[in-house]
């Protein structure tokens, strides 16, 4: 990624493992200094430790839980501290399961997490940004924003995970609009399938052990997912779909949408009257 003036502090949520904890890397590597946000504390001194020695990057940790009110407004204040130049909304769960059988309890939590969270960073982030004249943020959302209508199986039970990656996806592409009369960037990345730890718990709690692991049904490398975000942000890409090898079907996605918005007439469609 170019520099483009937004070196600065990077804060990266759902930084102890997968697509977060290799944004951390990347971009330390790239100069910037870190705020490490996630549930596992330990993972978090491992992770900043390592990317110390490595880089020589400033890191800081703050450990917080995103479906927690008080957590959030705590890593809302740092976020909107004028040295931040980049927020990477990754934090996500995914309370798989049968809309009806689900615990309503784990489907709050993933709206929190998923939807709530990242708005209210991203409110916090912006404004200096703006002001700033610099600065991007980042959402990761996913692939399954984009597969309302599919049943499960092979994909999972996903109705409010996807609808959460469906509100991020469109709550990007709009705020981009919002902003495009400055120079302050946003993107959403989404991953399809990724070898990650994802899979490995429904949300309600975080993945025991200080070691990284990888869910059997495999995918596409971290690594990789963070590649195409960060080259995408370079370029300008507001919608990233790492493995999508034709970009034009991003401009049919805008195509498709301006069909629909011509449907707001006057009279009902007709179609409608046949009752």
């Amino acid at each position: 990624m170019a520099d483009n003036g937004t070196t600065g502090t990077a804060v990266v949520t759902g930084a102890s493992s997968g697509i977060g904890a290799e944004y951390a890397g990347r971009l330390a590597a790239r100069g910037f200094g870190l705020v490490l946000v996630a549930r596992r504390a330990e993972r978090l001194a491992a992770l900043a430790e390592r990317l110390r020695d490595s880089t020589g990057a400033a890191v800081e940790t703050l450990v917080a839980d995103l479906a927690r009110t008080a957590d959030v407004a705590r890593v809302a204040e740092r976020v909107a501290a004028p040295d931040v130049s980049l927020l990477v909304n990754n934090a996500g769960i995914n309370g798989y399961g049968p809309f009806t059988e689900a615990d309503p309890t784990l489907l709050a939590k993933v709206v929190d997490v998923n939807v709530v969270a990242p708005t209210a960073l991203a409110r916090a982030a912006l404004p200096g940004m703006v002001a700033r004249g610099r600065g991007a943020v980042v959402n990761v959302a996913s692939l399954l924003a984009f597969a309302g209508s599919l049943p499960p199986g092979p994909l999972p039970h996903r109705a409010v995970y996807a609808g959460t990656k469906g509100y991020m996806v469109t709550f990007t592409r709009t705020l981009a609009a919002e902003l495009a009369g400055t120079p302050v960037r946003v993107q959403v990345v989404c991953p399809g399938l990724t070898a990650t730890e994802f899979h490995l718990s429904a949300g309600d709690s975080p993945v025991e052990g200080e070691r990284q692991r990888v869910h059997d049904e495999g995918g596409m490398p971290a690594a990789d997912v963070v590649t195409a975000s960060l080259a995408a942000l370079d370029t300008g890409e507001v919608l990233c779909v790492p493995g999508l090898a034709d970009a034009g079907a991003v401009d049919g996605l805008a195509a498709a949408e301006l069909g629909l918005r011509a449907g707001p007439g006057a009279s009902v469609a007709e179609r409608y009257r046949a009752g």
